[in-house]
């Protein structure tokens, strides 16, 4: 006796009938298109293939992607206006942070000194980035770890400013 003629024999007997009649049309379907159907890994398999080869096509070299950076936009620093917060003050020195490598270092100005308190925005000009020079008995350059910068004085919040 035949699968097929065994399943429907017991199916009618069941009264089970299309789950017979499903079976035949899967094995027919499966007759008629012999394609394997693919498992799960051979589908990731071919998901992250089509991913590989997109990137590929977008691949630059690092010239590229360095040029097109933020960090190129903004140009030569030194002489550039800049925002900074003061982080930290001991007796006349702040110590600002403006959101470059290193803080900077100013003293606290005569006039207005105590509107220059832990937390207030301040305008700076910079003049470097990086302190450093070769000292007395060293052959390489040490740095401060500062920025050398020129306080320019408190900076005008656009929410705080009264019509």
């Amino acid at each position: 006796m035949s699968l097929k003629r065994f399943l429907n024999k017991t199916l009618l007997n069941r009264n089970i009938i299309p789950l017979a009649r499903y079976y035949s049309q899967e094995t027919q379907n499966a007759q008629e298109n012999p394609a394997p159907t693919k498992s799960g890994y051979a589908k990731a398999f071919e998901k992250f293939q089509s991913l590989e080869d997109a990137d590929k096509e977008k691949l630059q070299t690092f010239k590229q992607l360095l040029m097109k950076s933020k960090f190129i936009d903004l140009g030569d620093p030194e002489g550039k206006i800049v925002t900074g917060r003061i982080f930290h003050i001991v007796e006349d020195d702040l110590y600002i942070d403006f959101g470059w490598k290193f803080h900077c270092v100013c003293t606290r100005p005569k006039t207005n000194s105590s509107s220059y308190v832990r937390g207030a925005k301040v305008r700076l000009m910079i003049k470097e980035l990086e302190l450093s020079s070769r000292f007395l008995g060293y052959e390489k350059d040490l740095t401060l770890l500062e920025a050398d910068c020129v306080l320019l004085g408190l900076s005008q919040d656009q929410s705080s400013k009264t019509t």
